[in-house]
This record gives C-alpha cells, structure tokens and sequence, in this order.
C-alpha cells in the first residue's frame, strides 16, 4: 500500500506557538501509531515566530524536542531550552519562502493555533497549493476566527447568544469624547458587568471584565493594543461552561458534552494555562434534554459558519433557567492528548489515532468535492 505523505505544519505567528508544537507532538505520535504508521509518512514542517518555513532536520529537531527556535530579537531563555537561530546556518529559507519539500506533501495537517493559523490565512495558501487539507476552509476558519463575524453568523442561523457590542480601535482611540459615547451605548445595551475582547485572538488574551466605567475604559484600550476589532459581552450570570466536540464535512456529528469547572472569577488566561486552576468533566453532568440540546446546537453552530473537519463549539448553561447560549466555535482546537477535543471523541469511543486517520480522510473527501 502506497503511503501518504502528511505535511505536519506547526508552530506559526501566534502566541500559541508553543501550544501548536505540543499539539504537533501528540498528533505526530498519533500518525506513527497501529495501523496508521502503514498508511501514513510525516514530513514535519516548522513555522518560526518570525514566519519563515523550515524542513528537514531542524523542524524534526524542534517537533522531537518540544523547544521553539529562538527568532532574531527574542530574549534567550536557559541553555538548551531552546534551539538558536544562529545554528541553522543555510538551512533557513528566505521569508515567506516555503521549502522544496512541500512539494511532496500529499496531504497537509495544519495545527497552527491562534491568528495567521486558524484564521483563513494559512488555509487559503494551502488551497492555491491544490492539496487537502485538514479542518475548516478559508470562510470558516475566518469566521471562527473574528468573534464579531461569528456571532453575526450565528445570530443569521438563530442560536441564542449572550448580547453583545461591537466596537473599533477607531472608536476607542479616536478622542474622548467619542469613548465616551461608546461607553455609554455599552453601559445601555449590556451594563455592568461585562466582558472585553479583542475579536481575532484566542486562549483568553487580552480579555478583562469590567464592573465600572473606569475599568470599561482600560479594558478596551488594552484590547485596542491587539486588535482593530473588538467585542463586549454581557456577562451571563453564574454560567456553567460546557463545550462539544464536532467532527465531518457536510454531515457532522458530535460528541459527549463536556465541563470546564473552576475557582476564578472568570476563565482568564491564568486559569487556562496554570495547572489544576481549572478541571474538565467528561462527560458533564448534565440532564439529558440539555446534553442534547448542547450537540445539536454545537452542529448548527458547525454548519452556520461553513464548517470542515474539526471543531470545538463552547456554551454557556444556566442552570437556575434552564437557558443554553453559544459562547463561540474553536475550528483548531487544542489537540494534545490532555487537550478537551481529543478527549470528548475519546469518551464517544474514537481513540486519539482513530481521530487523527478520521480527519485526514475528511480532507481527503472534502478535497474532492472542491475539486
């Protein structure tokens, strides 16, 4: 049986360039598994920080090491924490130049977490490549992307939501007194509290909630720091967070529904990343009806933004009403073997290589109907 050649693509401009490689470990490990090392060869490609593409040696260094390679400009860690750019020598391409072998990738897995990997960007290239790929196209991937554009698609599909106010780093930086009406159109359309968001970056960064006038302000200037685009939500109170997990092309299904618990105030980027700050409960305990309710709101979340492949779709549950409100849709997740995507399908009876083979064999399919 000839085999495929996976183009393993990971790493990329984000701030979840460490948690890409971790997820590209778990998957390559995947591949090299049972019956999948009979049907697949991996070709590691490495994206820097910086952007340039690396094959060959160097990115099988950084994908068996787990260590990023330090970029021009970045502080150096600890001895041997990470891999110097000074020793590639010839071996780094030119920016923007991909390397000669991915002309050899068959099919391409794209575990690039975060903006200029999740976000339509990188799907778009591999698409004028004229090879799969694995998960969302450019339209869906750009819609889950941009929270303001998500929720428009999800309100045009009718899903519930919590309210929400969309604003621009125009607005926020233009003078005071245009902050101010926006602050005051805020304070009217969701009051206090409510939360803060840059609308194109993931893993809870520069996300605050804010109680006052004063605290609204500096939490949309900070989110002005990282993107043109920004969301404030209502807060919903006392919200149980319950997410599912969503696999296919045109006829997806959905897993168990799982719970993220924790002490917090709110799911920040500390609870995330800090270990035992915050648990996960599979399944989540949950009635039925509502469990139910979760998967089939979790598949047209799925189809409202022109999904493929993969994806992870969050909510919120209050119990005291029996209200369930999508929150928004991951179509890269996490995929490390601690990592929720992975282990809702292992708790539906996909084991985490079952998983991998399943979504490079959608690409395969959803490649041909491109096509």
């Amino acid at each position: 049986m000839t085999k495929l050649r996976v183009g393993l693509l990971f790493g990329g401009r984000s701030g979840e360039h460490e948690v890409s490689i971790r997820s590209a470990q778990a998957i390559g490990r995947a591949l090299s598994a049972g019956t999948n090392a009979e049907k697949y060869d991996i070709l590691p490609l490495y994206i820097q920080k910086d952007g340039r593409w690396l094959a060959g040696e160097v990115s099988q260094q950084v994908l068996t090491s787990g260590t990023p390679i330090l970029s021009a400009g970045d502080q150096h860690p600890a001895e041997d924490s990470a891999i110097e750019t000074s020793t590639l020598s010839q071996q780094t391409p030119t920016l923007w130049t991909s390397p000669s072998q991915t002309a050899e990738v068959d099919v391409w897995f794209p575990i690039l977490h975060g903006p200029n990997g999740e976000d339509g960007t990188v799907q778009g290239l591999l698409q004028l490549m004229q090879r799969p790929f694995v998960g969302s196209g450019v339209l869906g991937s750009a819609l889950g992307m941009d929270k303001v554009a998500m929720k428009m698609a999800f309100a045009q599909a009718g899903l519930p939501q919590a309210k929400y106010v969309a604003v621009t780093r125009a607005q926020v930086w233009a003078n005071p007194s245009v902050l101010s009406q926006v602050c005051d159109e805020i304070e009217v359309a969701l009051g206090y509290p409510c939360f803060v968001k840059p609308a194109n970056l993931g893993s809870s960064v520069g996300i605050a909630k804010a109680k006052t006038r004063a605290q609204l302000e500096a939490a949309l200037d900070n989110a002005a720091s990282y993107d043109r685009r920004l969301i404030v939500e209502a807060a919903v109170p006392n919200p149980r967070e319950v997410e599912c997990a969503v696999l296919g092309n045109d006829q997806p299904r959905a897993s168990v529904v799982g719970e993220i618990t924790y002490d917090s105030d709110f799911y920040d980027y500390e609870t995330k990343y800090t270990e035992g700050k915050a648990g996960l409960l599979i399944p989540a305990p949950l009635p039925e009806s509502i469990a139910s309710q979760v998967q089939s709101m979790a598949l047209q979340a799925f189809q409202a933004i022109d999904g493929a492949g993969l994806a992870r779709v969050d909510f919120f549950y209050v119990e005291s009403t029996g209200e369930l409100l999508v929150n928004e849709i991951n179509t890269l997740p996490g995929f490390t073997a601690t990592s929720m995507y992975p282990q809702l399908w292992e708790a539906t009876g996909v084991s985490f290589p079952e998983l991998v083979d399943q979504l490079i064999q959608l690409a395969m399919e959803r490649h041909k109907d491109i096509k």
